[in-house]
């Protein structure tokens, strides 16, 4: 197998005479923190990643492709249902909040390092908003806000009913707004933009200098399979010279975004079994006006519409993206049978096994509502569109917008005893019962929660290291609250946040980097 992109400064290269340590399928910000970990935890394994495209980060990691929030529940009100009693449930909430902070101490102990060379170039302050209209979810969000305000992880979130002081906040969306209008915002002034690409870069930039670290772009994995000693056969074919080999990998991770399903099923674990994907394109509007975008400094989410799924959230972003910054409003759903954006329009049919057919059935079945908004989605006119922004930006004019495709998402459906089949909206990580084989499956928070998903699959697949003192002691050192609650732990906290917020750039009245 050669490096067709001519950069990779191998001197040797995976075959399939030799058997290397970690494979990795995938070139998203997910594989690219396990290897980054793993570099750390082994330095002398030999790890070697296979991205079908020409460069890492191409799908979901891409900055177009997904929405760029260090998704923290400071304002994504979908982590925070209103329960029957009509007490609000953070549980979802405190536990993707602290699950950022995780991933942020590991940013941040590679910038101390000088591993990262400047979290500017990927990470920008960006204050994060809630805003609803109208008593009943004026009422939701001041609940809100006091439930979560009680843990010191919320405490620093900001509430106001008051036009004036909203409008500080974000003006755009107040211009042109009925002053008697019921609204509301939460405003937590240290929330995060994230350009996921460019953090995927980096760390592999930084990986690809270890002896023994391969990055094979243009190499489609086309099978995986065990061979005759137990390890696991990747059959590889370079897209450019057409050529197919055979590499054979102790551990293997499925990291390819909705690529990950099919060489799951191709795999053959029991442990996946029963699992299918549906998948959800999705679409924005981007700004084109210079004057608008320079007046938005936040991301702004909505709640959902009645019966909507949580895909479904309205937000108007404040990006910055390879320094520029942007705007953007949605998401727009649509449906595409493809697994990937740069996939086959068979990837769903081809999919649909025996194990998994009832369970898509049963959950197509129990999921007409899902299936009616995706087809009003995509027989959305551009007016349609515009109107829903209209809704968030009062003055909005249609000539300063245009329509940009997103990202590809794959929803997972797994087996339920009771229900026979059920639509999670979520990350699902299922591990080989020897530990030897992971994948990962899902979307959102996805991304903001590489680091402890990669804990998981630490813990799951690699027991033998784990628990010994060195992996203790490198892991305690890269994640400083490692083994703790950040939740239970307000003193911890205090002190990890102003750590990462200062390694970082995204304190509060400190400046960005």
């Amino acid at each position: 197998m050669s490096c067709s992109s001519g950069t990779c400064g191998c001197s040797t290269k995976p075959n399939a005479s030799q058997v290397i340590d970690v494979a990795l399928i995938g070139g998203g910000i997910m594989s690219a923190t396990l290897a980054a970990l793993l570099r750390e935890l082994e330095p002398t394994w030999k790890i070697a990643l296979f991205e079908r495209l020409d460069r890492p980060a191409s799908e979901s990691s891409d900055a177009w492709n997904n929405a760029g929030t260090g998704h923290a529940a400071l304002c994504e009100l979908n982590y925070t249902p209103e329960k029957a009693d009509g007490s609000i449930d953070i549980s979802k909430a405190l536990k993707i909040n602290e699950s950022f902070e995780v991933t942020k101490q590991f940013w941040s102990s590679l910038v101390e390092a000088g591993k990262i060379p400047s979290p500017g170039a990927f990470l920008q302050r960006t204050p994060h908003m809630s805003f609803v209209r109208g008593e009943a979810n004026v009422a939701y969000l001041r609940k809100r806000h006091a439930a979560l305000t009680k843990n010191h992880l919320f405490a620093a979130m900001e509430y106001s009913e008051d036009p004036a002081v909203i409008a500080k906040w974000i003006p755009l969306v107040m211009e042109g707004r009925d002053p008697q209008e019921k609204i509301a915002a939460t405003w937590y002034a240290e929330g995060t933009d994230v350009n996921f690409g460019a953090l995927t870069r980096a760390l592999l930039a930084e990986v690809e200098k270890s002896q023994g670290t391969f990055l094979r772009y243009r190499h489609e994995v086309r099978d995986v399979k065990r061979d005759a000693s137990g390890h696991w056969a990747l059959r590889i074919r370079d897209l450019d010279t057409n050529e197919t080999g055979t590499v054979a990998a102790r551990f293997v991770f499925l990291g390819a975004g909705g690529g990950a399903l099919p060489l799951l099923q191709k795999s053959g674990i029991p442990e996946g079994k029963g699992f299918g994907g549906f998948p959800v394109s999705g679409q924005w509007l981007r700004c084109k006006n210079p004057d608008l975008i320079a007046r938005h400094g936040a991301k702004v989410y909505g709640k959902a519409s009645v019966g909507t799924p949580p895909m479904s959230v309205p937000h108007l972003d404040t990006r910055v993206i390879d320094g520029k910054k942007a705007l953007l409003f949605g998401p727009y759903a649509g449906f595409s049978t493809k697994f990937l954006k740069q996939g086959s329009f068979l990837d769903l049919p081809l999919s649909i096994k025996p194990d998994n057919l009832w369970p898509m059935v049963k959950t197509g079945i129990d999921n007409v509502p899902l299936t009616q908004y995706l087809i009003g989605q995509v027989l959305q006119s551009w007016e349609t569109r515009i109107d829903a922004l209209r809704e968030y930006f009062p003055n909005v004019k249609a000539e300063d917008w245009e329509l940009e495709i997103a990202g590809q998402r794959v929803q997972v459906i797994k087996k339920d005893k009771e229900k026979g089949g059920v639509l999670q909206f979520g990350t699902e990580v299922i591990c080989a019962g020897d530990g030897s084989l992971a994948a990962l499956l899902g979307a959102s928070p996805g991304a903001s929660t590489a680091v402890p998903i990669m804990l998981e699959i630490l813990k799951g697949c690699f027991k033998a290291q784990v628990g010994t003192p060195a992996w203790q002691e490198k892991l305690a050192k890269l994640i400083p609250s490692y083994g703790h609650s950040l939740e239970k732990d307000a003193a911890l906290w205090g002190k990890i946040h102003a750590w990462t917020g200062k390694t970082l750039g995204v304190r509060a009245g400190g400046g960005d980097s």
